[in-house]
């Protein structure tokens, strides 16, 4: 559900009619001169009209080769990160103070230092909303761009996937698919049992990700489906994949058989796919870079629940290794924050001091790291790293010194793909509580990262019973992206 915008201006407004009429070309051109406050890198600013303009959806003349997703599981305090409230009351502005950045006007929160330093590299979405107030709903919508079926609520036994997730889509349907077009890790994140918004769903199995897990105690990656056993050596796979496309091509052409072959063929170019076996070995890495995006990093000792989080000491190098996989040709990769529910994201209690010592130094190092390294390797314009939580936390600070779920408004990073570096894309209202401009849901977003990798938002699929769907359920955010 799209939030109303709180503070719309009047439709009669002469700006508003002047901005409707403006051409899709010209609207980066548009002057002040119309009364509308056109802001950073050129998108809309926080405080101008709250209209959504419409797309056509045309396929981007450039499209990027991949994207990293940073899934910020537990929903990261909006307020005390890329929205501060700096004059409203301190229940709701909380004890953090504001920090400068290169963008004039643009203030983030004391505790985000290195990415403040490179605000003009990346945007903000800042009214980004939807209505699961529990995580594992709110979890589904944030990663499949569309609401769980039925009431809002958490699952306490498995349930099969039914929308796939935006990796999925990007695997199933982008150009020129690579031999592992999507990757997940270092681990399945769960409240209960593990989300169901992690795979393929209705696009079936062949565009989940490939999983690849993290030994916290060897501070190594590995995948069980890229490790053949020791008797089975690079001949006998060989031998053995000839021996099956001799017999399946004798065999009767039904469906059965088909999938059956397809399965083979994945599980014989993940055995041996080299490239990727290499991107999960970070002794490759020079020691300075592993140390660049934050190795090893224990939070200090305060007793807070996020401490605690499974393999939290190598939350900086997922992002290393999600930058080399990359480079080995991986389209989509997921990188999963944390696995648990209550080791996360979400402080319910001593919210400040969890984000201060325990959240934001690792997410502030290694996603500056990954942007920055991203771009000194010439990989920045053709990969869009996009940052999320499963929703914000409440503006109104609770009585246990923390800030409670709030999907009405929370905000959305992204970097690199051609999105316009230092730009604002809508606003929340004085408070942080609701869109005041722009409103964006996750189906949005989904929409956006099909646009930018040229894939239509609007193709074709189908559900278990046969309804027609979109690929993705939202519109693609052209705006934001020169």
């Amino acid at each position: 559900m799209t939030i109303p915008s709180r503070e719309m201006p009047d439709a009669r407004d002469p700006a508003i009619k002047a901005l409707k009429s403006i051409s899709r070309r010209g609207f980066v051109h548009f002057g002040l001169g119309a009364g509308l406050q056109f802001g950073l890198g050129g998108v809309i600013n926080a405080q101008s009209a709250g209209l959504r303009l419409p797309t056509d959806t045309s396929i981007p003349s450039k499209t990027i080769r991949a994207c990293i997703m940073i899934f910020q599981y537990g929903g990261p305090s909006h307020i005390d990160t890329f929205d501060p409230k700096p004059n409203a009351p301190a229940e709701i502005r909380g004890e953090f103070k504001t920090i400068g950045t290169p963008v004039p006007g643009l203030r983030l929160t004391e505790h985000v230092p290195r990415l403040a330093r490179l605000a003009d590299k990346f945007a903000l979405i800042r009214s980004v909303s939807h209505s699961a107030r529990l995580h594992d709903s709110a979890s589904i919508h944030a990663l499949t761009g569309r609401p769980l079926d039925g009431p809002d609520r958490e699952l306490f036994a498995p349930l099969p996937q039914v929308y796939p997730s935006m990796g999925s889509a990007v695997a199933r349907f982008v150009r020129g698919r690579s031999r592992v077009p999507f990757a997940a890790l270092p681990f399945t994140y769960q409240n209960v049992v593990p989300t169901p918004s992690q795979g393929g769903g209705i696009l079936g199995t062949d565009s989940d990700p490939l999983r690849i897990e993290v030994d916290p105690t060897k501070r190594q990656y590995a995948v069980d489906s890229l490790t053949p056993f020791q008797e089975l050596g690079p001949d006998r796979q060989l031998a053995r994949w000839d021996l099956f496309q001799t017999i399946s091509g004798s065999l009767p052409i039904v469906d059965k058989n088909d999938i059956q072959k397809a399965i083979y063929k994945r599980a014989y170019d993940l055995l041996s796919n080299e490239a990727i076996r290499n991107a999960l070995d970070l002794t490759k890495e020079p020691e300075g870079v592993r140390e660049r995006y934050g190795f090893d990093f224990e939070p200090k000792p305060s007793g807070s629940a996020a401490e605690l989080g499974h393999a939290r000491q190598m939350r900086g190098q997922n992002l290393l290794v999600a930058r080399r996989l990359v480079e080995s040709g991986v389209k989509f990769v997921q990188v999963n924050d944390f696995k648990q529910q209550g080791q996360n994201w979400d402080a319910h209690a001593d919210g400040f001091r969890q984000h201060k010592d325990a959240l934001l130094p690792m997410a502030d190092r290694s996603i500056s790291a990954l942007i920055e390294d991203l771009e000194e390797r010439g990989l920045l314009d053709s990969t869009l790293v996009l940052v999320t939580g499963e929703f914000g936390r409440t503006p109104r600070i609770n009585a246990s010194a923390g800030r409670d779920h709030w999907p009405d408004c929370y905000t959305v990073l992204m970097a690199g793909g051609g999105v316009r570096g230092g730009a604002v894309y809508g606003s929340s209202d004085r408070q942080g509580a609701y869109p005041a401009t722009f409103p964006v849901t996750p189906g949005d977003l989904s929409a956006t990262v099909c646009w930018r990798f040229g894939i239509d938002p609007g193709t074709e699929i189908r559900d278990q019973s046969g309804r027609p769907l979109r690929l993705a359920a939202g519109e693609p955010l052209e705006r934001l992206f020169s």
